[in-house]
């Protein structure tokens, strides 16, 4: 293995830093239906996945995002390149949960949190789908929230909130709800945020707990040179970015991306074509490429 890639701590559990997005395995691209079914037709079955998770794991980047329930092959995919790799994936759970205030419901979403713990997970953050249906913003509260963070707790993971709504961060640490990392839209577009960089930046920099951001590279509306040096030089040392990648060897080299950003020096990679590039620009300032 490579360096470790630099880490943090989430309630005990050590994280790196950057995480592994699952989009662009899964086949959500947020482009359009042909690409998604690009990235199912790449990705689909185990043996694709399974090597973009193993050049993860060769730099020490082995913390994956995932709404796990349903995933059996991509189950499979993690399990074959932990065993290969000789070491676990650390799993973030994000779950789709029924928030309906019935004892029927309640059993459903306590049914998924089980689900979530058998698959192993270490955190488990409900998907905001279901956390943004029990928001009160003139309350700036999030009813109910505080008993499906238990079912966490008894389920022995680690709970914690995806809260696209930039509110829902402010609002659990304000209520002191059993948050212990957030999940949070940040890049440098403002793709899919709902507010302003500048107020996401603020929300980030003033949570009481670790900050997962996600979409660094607006799913790719911007270059990761762009999108992976932006969140990583705007964010907390405690904070993490979510990154997907379509291939092994874009992993590659959003890793060596990340770790320049966080070394404040150029990345080493291969120039990307460019008509514009005339011979006066081409003495590399990127130093040796990554293969």
């Amino acid at each position: 293995m490579n360096d470790p890639f630099p880490r943090t701590t989430v309630a005990g559990v050590s994280l790196s830093r950057m995480i592994i997005g699952t989009n662009w395995i899964l086949g959500y691209s947020h482009t359009s239906a042909a690409a998604d079914q690009m990235i199912r037709s790449t990705n689909g079955g185990t043996g694709g996945t399974e090597e973009i998770l193993a050049t993860f794991l060769d730099a020490g980047v082995d913390t994956i995002m995932v709404e796990m329930r349903g995933r059996t092959e991509m189950l499979e995919a993690m399990r074959r390149a932990e065993d290969a790799a000789g070491r676990r994936i650390v799993r973030v759970d994000t779950p789709v949960i029924n928030v309906d205030d019935n004892p029927a419901a309640r059993r459903e979403a306590r049914a998924v949190i089980a689900e979530s713990a058998r698959n192993g997970a270490a955190l488990c953050l409900p998907h905001h789908s279901s956390v943004e249906q029990l928001v009160l913003k003139n309350a700036r509260a999030i009813p109910r929230l505080p008993d499906y963070l238990d079912m966490i707790r008894q389920e022995g993971m680690v709970p914690g909130l995806s809260a696209h709504m930039p509110e829902l961060v402010v609002f659990s640490d304000l209520n002191g709800y059993d948050v212990e990392t957030y999940i949070q839209i940040y890049n440098c577009a403002g793709f899919l945020m709902q507010v302003e960089i500048e107020h996401v930046h603020a929300i980030i920099w003033g949570a009481r707990k670790p900050v997962m951001v996600i979409k660094p590279m607006a799913a790719g509306r911007v270059s990761p040179f762009v999108g992976l040096t932006f969140a990583y030089s705007t964010i907390r040392e405690s904070d993490m970015v979510t990154v997907g990648c379509f291939t092994p060897q874009e992993a590659r080299e959003d890793i060596e991306i990340a770790r320049a950003a966080l070394e404040r020096r150029p990345p080493r990679i291969s120039r990307r074509g460019s008509v514009a590039v005339t011979p006066a620009m081409s003495g590399s300032t990127y130093g040796q490429a990554v293969n």
